[in-house]
């Protein structure tokens, strides 16, 4: 089994303000079979002292949702300790979520590579604010 490209997004969530439209837009992801969620991991830092961690496969159906029967195909890439200094890493009373995530779109290409015996030179993220940028630039 060929495997994509695999991403760790840690998303924060200062105050805990957030309105639940991340896990709609992952679950979509999903079922489009662009990505595959491999870890997902919420995190809140309720004071100084306390440090509160969620895993994905603590949730009970009704707290999964949009992601339902997904969560089975979950394995913890993340440790105990990467969660935990997130975690503490955190503002008292902000949260966050650690989503561990396989370009699944890219195991096709993957494979392909593979047995055109090609390698591999160069693999670089370029972040979405250069590429706004440039985009802008270019309808100048």
């Amino acid at each position: 089994m060929s495997v994509g490209p695999v991403e760790v997004v840690v998303v924060k969530f200062p105050g805990s303000k957030f309105n639940g439209e991340i896990a709609p837009a992952l679950a979509d992801a999903v079922a489009q079979g662009d990505v595959r969620v491999l870890d997902l991991v919420f995190m809140t830092r309720p004071s100084e002292e306390k440090a509160e961690v969620v895993e994905i496969d603590d949730l009970d159906d009704d707290e999964l949702g949009d992601f339902g029967t997904e969560a089975a195909a979950l394995v913890d890439l993340l440790s105990e300790e990467d969660v935990l200094a997130i975690a503490e890493s955190l503002e008292v009373g902000s949260s966050a979520i650690a989503i561990v995530f396989e370009h699944a779109w890219a195991a096709r290409l993957v494979t392909a590579v593979r047995e055109s015996h090609g390698e591999v030179l160069i693999n670089e993220r370029i972040p979405a604010d250069v590429v706004s940028a440039a985009l802008a630039a270019a309808k100048a």
